[in-house]
């Protein structure tokens, strides 16, 4: 029995350290460009959806509102107080629902994460998240701001409180850094553990039967996984580049890197609070069903 657990912390200490060495780097990057953002240019990133009020933009709003978002540093839990500050200045709902898509989707940490995916998912999922935003932002517009309806209730949200107030900007940026690191490492090296554990006891023809062998339920299936197994970005590319290399389909990956953030637990309880009930299950049932279609267009070759 000794023998056989040391032979499989073997061959696991194997894995690991190989999916280590290939994800770190991208991990530790990750982490410094996001906290010099963080530090340096959030409220640079902000102050650029407020310059967008001013000018007759309309619907097509939408689309820098999404940019912004894709570029702000915040979780879900900072991201909410800045768009009820942006919403008390005026911002559109449409435009507002962009930001806060493209922000709960995608970050500039998240963007340097997925490149250990290689280029081509790299562009698929900057793309589609991409899309998603802006398409959730002309859906308000439709369906919402046409209507003169209101999609969002910030009452009782102030704009938090910056804790990068060290006078030394190094200090600030040593401090985020940290931050960044207690909150993500832990999940990442979660990550890479069941990325080496699929390595050793799940064959890749269990992957390819999944994920690729049928691929509208191969997406069906990447969709609804992503809802309870995504906690943390960086912590789940270590098992994508694993379920990639094992046969999964570029859309199913796409279908998971769409509802994983989408309907990560720590944003639908921010995202609850300013959505009420009706809002709240359209954006999940939007969230569903974008995914789905999207890793359906993406497979539509192999499909077809």
């Amino acid at each position: 029995m000794i023998d056989i657990l040391r032979r499989e912390g073997i061959y696991l200490w194997y894995f690991f350290s190989i999916q280590f060495e290939q994800i770190a780097g991208y991990w530790a990057i990750g982490i410094a460009i996001g906290s010099v953002t963080s530090v340096f240019g959030k409220a640079r990133i902000h102050q650029s959806i407020q310059s967008l009020h001013g000018k007759n933009l309309g619907a097509l709003g939408v689309i820098p509102a999404c940019v912004i978002g894709i570029a702000s540093p915040l979780c879900m839990y900072g991201t909410v107080p800045i768009a009820a500050s942006f919403s008390q200045q005026g911002i559109p709902d449409d435009w507002l629902a962009a930001f806060m898509m493209g922000s709960i989707l995608l970050n500039p940490q998240l963007i340097v994460y997925s490149a250990a995916l290689g280029p081509a998912m790299l562009t698929v999922r900057i793309i589609a998240c991409f899309v998603c935003g802006v398409a959730a932002g002309f859906f308000v517009y439709a369906f919402y701001k046409r209507k003169n309806k209101s999609y969002f209730t910030f009452t009782g949200f102030s704009e938090p409180a910056n804790r990068d107030t060290d006078p030394s900007p190094v200090i600030r940026l040593l401090k985020n850094i940290w931050r960044n690191v207690k909150i993500t490492g832990p999940y990442f090296l979660i990550g890479v553990l069941l990325s080496a554990m699929f390595q050793r006891y799940v064959p890749e023809t269990a992957i390819v039967r999944l994920f690729g062998s049928n691929r509208a339920f191969g997406i069906l299936m990447a969709a609804s996984i992503g809802v309870p197994v995504y906690v943390c970005g960086g912590g789940t590319i270590p098992l994508l580049q694993q379920w990639l290399a094992g046969g999964m389909s570029a859309g199913s990956a796409t279908a998971f890197m769409i509802t994983g953030p989408a309907t990560k637990i720590t944003n639908l309880g921010a995202l609850k609070i300013v959505l009420g009930m009706k809002g709240f299950i359209l954006y999940i049932l939007f969230s569903l069903a974008f995914a789905f279609l999207s890793g359906l267009l993406l497979d539509l070759p192999v499909l077809i």
